[in-house]
């Protein structure tokens, strides 16, 4: 299901797919996908509209994707034996994630 949030950072309305609800004191707080600019962004659920008409048969413009056999790894320390080497991780780390995104741009 497609809705429509206001997004503050980008000043304008965006379709997005909710991901989670979290319930905050007085309201709930929605953590949603904008479709259309691959980004993430936390929204009030009195801030989220239903998306009607033409606009819901529109073809997103960002989609999820994952890199094809691509593994996330780290450096094994062996203080032992004095080596170090390189093998699989249970997820990325922060540094990864940053060097990629640098590659990105």
């Amino acid at each position: 299901q497609v809705y429509v949030v206001f997004s503050e950072e980008l000043k304008c309305w965006c379709r997005v797919v909710i991901e989670s609800v979290r319930c905050q004191e007085h309201h709930y707080q929605l953590r949603c996908f904008l479709v259309d600019y691959a980004k993430y962004c936390s929204v009030a659920s009195e801030n989220i509209r239903v998306l009607a008409g033409a606009f819901a048969k529109i073809p997103y413009r960002a989609k999820k994707c994952s890199l094809h056999c691509t593994k996330p790894v780290t450096l094994h320390l062996d203080f032992c034996e004095d080596v170090a080497k390189i093998g699989p991780a249970k997820k990325w780390d922060a540094a990864a994630i940053q060097h990629f995104r640098n590659l990105l741009d």
